[in-house]
């Protein structure tokens, strides 16, 4: 699991590296705005290092804070209220209603993907951090963590997902 992490974080700040400075940063150095594009990669890089802050929170189901726990969409709610200062619905499957239905082979980092995991569709949440990997709280007795969607329990269940970052 460390390894998994470690290789995600890697990557993820691999991939943000040559992202500039905020846009608040840039205009009080008197710089340009940033891009649409640089837009998109500074609130998905925000969203996914606030979920990685997480790794490790036990799940409670109901939970929405991480001093006492966090379900799965307890857990994406306080990562989007916390890195962009969204509201996002309460339930998986009310999320699933939000954004733009994207194709699996469209997926980006900051994507909500979701799972039937509950014998109904959307009844999971997660946010996908890139090559097949997700950030999530699974259930009773787990702590937020990475997993691959390539898993077969993942691939079985997988539902769809939404982009909900504007630009992403």
């Amino acid at each position: 699991m460390r390894k998994v992490l470690s290789t995600t974080l890697l990557a993820v700040t691999c991939a943000f590296a040559s992202v500039p400075a905020s846009a608040s940063e840039q205009v009080r150095k008197g710089e340009e705005q940033p891009s649409f594009f640089e837009r998109y990669t500074n609130a998905a890089q925000d969203v996914i290092l606030q979920g990685l802050k997480l790794v490790g929170v036990r799940y409670r189901f109901g939970g929405n804070d991480e001093a006492s726990g966090l379900d799965c969409s307890g857990f994406v709610r306080l990562v989007f209220k916390d890195s962009l200062g969204a509201q996002l619905p309460r339930t998986a499957a009310e999320m699933s209603q939000l954004g733009q239905r994207i194709d699996t082979s469209q997926l980006k980092p900051g994507d909500l993907v979701f799972f039937n995991t509950m014998r109904r569709t959307f009844s999971h949440v997660g946010i996908y951090l890139g090559d097949n990997h997700f950030l999530h709280a699974p259930r009773t007795g787990a702590e937020v963590r990475v997993e691959s969607m390539e898993d077969s329990y993942w691939v079985k269940r997988y539902n769809g997902a939404r982009r909900i970052i504007e630009g992403n």
